[in-house]
């Protein structure tokens, strides 16, 4: 049975917005990596504190003291973390892109997997990012799981089932 274009329209959405969180990982991972040169981490630290100042003294006080926090091996893990979902939602989105069903249950397993941690956030501090991110995923793991479940088979009048 062909798919249909709307069908195939919808997997290659669901492929690019993966596709484009692992870009945004990947590059936070690298990012998260060059503070390591402790000449950037002062660049970095300049321009943290150009932009809290013209926002939020308060917003200034614990962005520094979280910068000022961060230890070269917890650079290291964030990076690494980083990396590591970049590279899966990479997956994810080619595995989707080529329309491989294999992509359809791992990105089902994987997004899933994530939304008890969104609801946890979003009881611990409400935002519209965080909403707007458990709905996204919740429909993308409800549409897929739509797709992958087994289709009803025809009854035939001769075969016993009818």
């Amino acid at each position: 049975m062909a798919e249909s274009r709307r069908s195939t329209g919808i997997l290659r959405l669901i492929a690019i917005f993966k596709l484009a969180k692992s870009t945004l990982l990947a590059l936070t991972a690298v990012g998260v990596l060059n503070l390591l040169d402790p000449q950037k981490a002062v660049s970095v630290r300049d321009w943290l504190t150009g932009i809290a100042a013209s926002v939020n003294p308060r917003a200034l006080e614990w962005l520094l003291f979280r910068f000022d926090t961060l230890s070269t091996r917890r650079l290291e893990i964030i990076s690494l973390v980083t990396g590591a979902y970049a590279v899966l939602f990479a997956v994810e989105g080619i595995g989707l892109w080529l329309r491989k069903r294999w992509a359809e249950y791992l990105t089902i397993i994987a997004t899933g997997s994530f939304i008890p941690f969104e609801d946890y956030e979003i009881a611990r501090k409400f935002s519209v990012l965080r909403v707007t991110t458990l709905v996204l995923n919740a429909l993308v793991v409800a549409y897929l799981i739509y797709r992958v479940r087994p289709s009803p088979r025809p009854r035939f009048a001769g075969d016993g089932s009818g």
